[in-house]
């Protein structure tokens, strides 16, 4: 995993919605935070997401990755921490620390990767005011 930058995209509460019987997080609500983190570090380069789409850019995940670390309960409050690089020619990938805003201890951390293609479905390789976006995002 990547050094997380110092400063989170996002943060959030733990919803009672997102507990399981053990009162920890349910596992599949890591990637529905890492979205949390990809949406905002978009927005953060100035580009919402949808703002990207209309001009062509679409992001399918294609891989995702997440490594467990520790318990997150519910109300407890989480900082998500993104960083983005390009993975060969049409590939993006996103790493995303997730921790305790409180303590800084680690709850979850992974990886997704995205293709960039066309609205239609098409590979394609990113525009240069795409790749500007992507080291406007990191310069955060």
């Amino acid at each position: 995993m990547t050094d997380c930058p110092n400063v989170p995209v996002a943060t959030l509460r733990v919803r009672y919605s997102e507990i399981d019987q053990m009162g920890t997080f349910y596992n599949s609500r890591a990637l529905e935070w890492f979205e949390v983190g990809r949406t905002e570090w978009l927005r953060g380069t100035g580009m919402a997401y949808t703002d990207m789409e209309s001009r062509g850019v679409m992001l399918p995940l294609v891989e995702s990755h997440v490594n467990y670390r520790s318990r997150a309960r519910y109300d407890d409050e989480l900082a998500i921490f993104v960083t983005a690089s390009m993975q060969g020619r049409a590939r993006m990938e996103f790493a995303v620390t997730i921790t305790q805003a409180a303590t800084g201890e680690v709850v979850c951390e992974g990886t997704t990767v995205h293709a960039i293609v066309a609205p239609g479905g098409k590979v394609i390789r990113p525009p240069a005011w795409f790749l500007d976006l992507v080291q406007t995002g990191n310069e955060q």
